[in-house]
C-alpha cells in the first residue's frame, strides 16, 4: 500500500476535486461514514439499538478536519447518540465544508459548546468522563509544531478519559510528514486515515499515538492514486506473499540455495546460533558457517543442521579469514558477515576483500557495520560489483553516518533513502517502525513487530532469515522485505500469548515458518473463495 505526506494528499484531492470533479463536500461526507463505521466496530455489544443512548464528545477544530468531526457529530446524532461537540476556534473562523456542516449539526439536538478558556474546563471534563466515544477533529495532515496551549490542556484530559478514542486522519499534535510529537498529542485507539495513510503514522512518536490504523478511501478510486508518483509504501500481507518462493516437487537442498555466515567470537556464539537458526527456520538449503576456531566445536554441536568450518583465530576472525571465505563462498547464492563477530580492526581488511570480489548478495550486519563505522569509504568497494544489505540499527547507522543517534531518528525515512542511493544498498534501518529503503529510492514501511523483539538475538535471526531468502534466490529488495516482515510477523504472534514480553529470539526464528505458512494458507484460501 502506498504512503504519502502531506503534500502529496493534498496534491491527490485537489486534483480529486478539480480534475475529476468529485466534490469535496462528497470527500468529507464520505470520511464522516468511515469513522461512524468504526466507531460502531470499536462499541462493544451495541445490540438491537444500535448506538442509541450512547454518549459521544466530539473535539472540532476550524480547518477541514474539525468539518470532518461535525459530520461525523451530525451522523452520530441521527444514530441515536447524546452528541457533545467542543469547537477549539470562534465559530466564525470556519469556512467552506466546515462551515456547512457546522450549520448542518445546528440543525440536530446535538450540544455545542465553543471553548474559550478554562472556564469551560468543569464542563469538558465531564463531558469527557460519561463519553463512551471521543473523537479527535481538532488538527488534520497540515499541522506543524506544538498544539496550541489552550487545546494542550483539553488533550491531557482526553488522554485520561475512559472512552474510546476515535483521531480523524491523524491523531492532534503528531505531524503528518515526521510522526514528531512536540509536548503533547492526542492518544488514540484508532486512527481512520482517509485516500492513503501518512508517514508519521509510521515514523517518530506517531506510531505510539495513533493506535489501530484504518485507511479508507473514501471513494477516490485507486486508478486515481496509482497515477502519482508515489515512492514510499507500507507492506502487507499480499505483497509479502507474493515473494515467498515455491518449491517444486523434485526440489533437494541444492536447488533451496547456498548461504554463508561469517560470525561468532570467543563469548558470542550464541549470536552466531541464533543467525544460523534463523536461516534454517527460513528454509535455506545449505547453511555454511565460518567462525572462529576457538568457537567452531561449540557453534558446531548447537547448529548441527550446518557445515562449520573454522578460521584462525582462537578469540576473533583476523585477517586469515579471508581464504577461507573465499574457498567456501564457491557457488554461494549469498553471504551475511557480522553477528557475534567482535570488532577486530585486523577483520577490516576481510571486509574489503568481501566486497571488493564477491559478486553474490552481501549482507552487513552487526559489528561488520561497526567495524565499516571505522573506515566508512569502504562501501564504495561494492558499487557496481554485487548486491549489498545493510542491517543497522539507529546507533549502527550513526557511527556509519557519523553523527548521532538523535540525528538519525530526528530523519530516519530521509537519511535510509539518502544511503541507500549514496551507497548503492538496500537499508534496513531496524527501529520500533523498521524501514527498508532501495538504492531506486522506493521505501518500505514495516507494520509488523513489537517491544518483544528488544531482547538479544532477535536481530541475530533477523539476518539469518535475510540470508536464507537470498540463497533461495529473492532479489535483494524483496528478500530484505520479506525477512523483516516475517520477523515482525512472528513477534507478533508470540505476542499473542505472552505479551511484549518475555519471549526469546529462538522462539522468533521457531515461528518463523509458522507465519510464512499462515500467508501461503491464506492466499490459497483467497483463490477458492
Amino acid at each position: 500500500m502506498r504512503v504519502v505526506n502531506a503534500e502529496q494528499m493534498r496534491q491527490i484531492e485537489e486534483k480529486a476535486i478539480h480534475h475529476y470533479g468529485i466534490p469535496s463536500l462528497l470527500l468529507m461526507e464520505n470520511a464522516a461514514w468511515a469513522v461512524v463505521e468504526e466507531i460502531r466496530r470499536c462499541l462493544p455489544k451495541i445490540g438491537k439499538e444500535g448506538l442509541s443512548g450512547r454518549k459521544a464528545v466530539v473535539l472540532v477544530g476550524k480547518g477541514n478536519n474539525g468539518g470532518d468531526g461535525l459530520a461525523v457529530a451530525r451522523h452520530l446524532v441521527l444514530q441515536g447518540m447524546d452528541v457533545t461537540v467542543l469547537v477549539f476556534a470562534p465559530l466564525e473562523e470556519l469556512k467552506g465544508d466546515a462551515a456547512l456542516n457546522l450549520r448542518l449539526f445546528h440543525g440536530t439536538i446535538g450540544k455545542l459548546f465553543v471553548i474559550e478558556g478554562e472556564k469551560q474546563r468543569r464542563l469538558t471534563r465531564l463531558a469527557l468522563a460519561q463519553a463512551d466515544i471521543v473523537v479527535d477533529a481538532l488538527f488534520g495532515i497540515g499541522m506543524r509544531g506544538a498544539l496550541p496551549s489552550l487545546v494542550e490542556d483539553y488533550v491531557d484530559e482526553v488522554n485520561r478519559t475512559p472512552g474510546w478514542v476515535i483521531s480523524i486522519d491523524i491523531p492532534s499534535g503528531v505531524e503528518a510528514n515526521t510522526g514528531k510529537v512536540y509536548r503533547t498529542a492526542v492518544c488514540a485507539q484508532t486512527t481512520v486515515t482517509f485516500g492513503l495513510p501518512k508517514w508519521g503514522l509510521f515514523l517518530g512518536e506517531g506510531p505510539e499515538y495513533c493506535g489501530r490504523v484504518v485507511v479508507d478511501p473514501i471513494s477516490i478510486p485507486e486508478s486515481y492514486l496509482m497515477e502519482e508518483g508515489i515512492s514510499t509504501f507500507v507492506l502487507m500481507d499480499d505483497d509479502i506473499r507474493g515473494l515467498i518462493p515455491i518449491r517444486q516437487l523434485k526440489g533437494h537442498k541444492g536447488t533451496h540455495g547456498k548461504g554463508i555466515l561469517v560470525a561468532g567470537s570467543k563469548g558470542m556464539s550464541g549470536a552466531t546460533v541464533l543467525a544460523g537458526r534463523g536461516a534454517l527456520r527460513s528454509g535455506i538449503g545449505l547453511l555454511q558457517i565460518v567462525t572462529p576456531q576457538g568457537i567452531a566445536n561449540e557453534v558446531d554441536s548447537s547448529v548441527t543442521e550446518a557445515t562449520v568450518w573454522s578460521a584462525p583465530g582462537e578469540d576473533w576472525l583476523n585477517e586469515e579469514a579471508w581464504p577461507v571465505i573465499l574457498k567456501q563462498s564457491e557457488k554461494a547464492q549469498a553471504i551475511a558477515i557480522g553477528p557475534g563477530l567482535s570488532q577486530n580492526s585486523q577483520f577490516i581488511q576481510v571486509l574489503e576483500e568481501i566486497l571488493r570480489n564477491l559478486s553474490c548478495p552481501v549482507v552487513l550486519d552487526a559489528d561488520a557495520l561497526n567495524l565499516i563505522g571505522l573506515k566508512p569509504g569502504v562501501l564504495s568497494l561494492r558499487n557496481g560489483r554485487g548486491p549489498l544489505i545493510l542491517t543497522p540499527h539507529p546507533g549502527e547507522m550513526a557511527r556509519l553516518c557519523q553523527c548521532s543517534i538523535e540525528d538519525i531518528e530526528g530523519n530516519r525515512l530521509d537519511i535510509a533513502v539518502a544511503k541507500a542511493v549514496e551507497w548503492e544498498a538496500v537499508i534496513v534501518l531496524k527501529g520500533s517502525v523498521t524501514i527498508i529503503a532501495s538504492p531506486d529510492g522506493r521505501a518500505f514501511f514495516n507494520p509488523t513487530g513489537n517491544p518483544g523483539l528488544g531482547t538479544g538475538g532477535t536481530g541475530d535471526v533477523l539476518t539469518g532469515s535475510i540470508l536464507a531468502w537470498l540463497a533461495q534466490g529473492v532479489p535483494p529488495l524483496e528478500a530484505a522485505c520479506l525477512g523483516v516482515y516475517l520477523h515482525g510477523k512472528a513477534a507478533d504472534e508470540l505476542a499473542v500469548e505472552f505479551g511484549w514480553s518475555g519471549f526469546t529470539a529462538s522462539e522468533v526464528a521457531d515461528h518463523l515458518p509458522k507465519v510464512r505458512r499462515f500467508l501461503e494458507v491464506k492466499g490459497l484460501e483467497g483463490k477458492r473463495g
